[in-house]
């Protein structure tokens, strides 16, 4: 049987999985067509996603799911590559404000297969709570098998986090630290 690249890498996706860290949630999962649309809906809903973060060209029309009540935002950045600071900045503003205004909330985000840009924005917000990048990359990849390539990993490690996502109980759901309780790091 002769596959097309295209068939074989619709074979190939996995599941969606749901990433949780601290008071934190997220759904990653592979990009839908229209026609897979009302399936993605489905388990968006299942999740209790309110918010998609798409990082990849627009392959579903995003009206159809703004009409189940889910915003979905589009920062589309190249396949293989680190975002720009301009969706880092995007991203975990979007993290402290939907964790804080609706706790317990689920946010969907996707690149294609679901294997690399989406989980690269997973792994920030697990850095920016304090997870060292290797211990936030294996846990993302025991979900997520295949998950980052090297020129991903290799940002990752050189990324320094700006503790946005530090809130007043430091990351949404842990003990008091000292650290935690100095002023700059509260945003409410």
């Amino acid at each position: 049987v002769n596959f097309s690249s295209s068939a074989m890498a619709r074979m190939n996706r996995p599941a969606p999985v749901e990433i949780t860290y601290k008071n934190m949630r997220f759904l990653i999962t592979h990009n839908p067509t229209n026609a897979t649309l009302n399936k993605f809906i489905e388990e968006l809903k299942k999740y209790g996603v309110t918010t998609v973060v798409r990082v990849c060209e627009a392959t579903y029309d995003a009206n159809l799911v703004a009409k189940e009540g889910i915003q979905v935002l589009d920062w589309p950045f190249d396949d293989g590559a680190p975002p720009s600071n301009q969706i880092v900045d995007d991203w975990l503003n979007l993290l402290r404000n939907k964790f804080r205004e609706e706790p317990g909330c689920c946010i969907a985000v996707h690149c294609v297969a679901g294997l690399g840009r989406a989980p690269v924005l997973v792994a920030l917000a697990m850095i920016e709570c304090g997870m060292k990048y290797e211990d936030a990359v294996q846990f993302i990849r025991q979900k997520r098998r295949g998950a980052f390539n090297s020129k991903q990993l290799f940002y990752l490690e050189k990324y320094r986090p700006k503790m946005r996502l530090r809130f007043k109980n430091c990351c949404i759901h842990c003990h008091r630290s000292a650290l935690c309780q100095m002023k700059d790091f509260y945003f409410f």
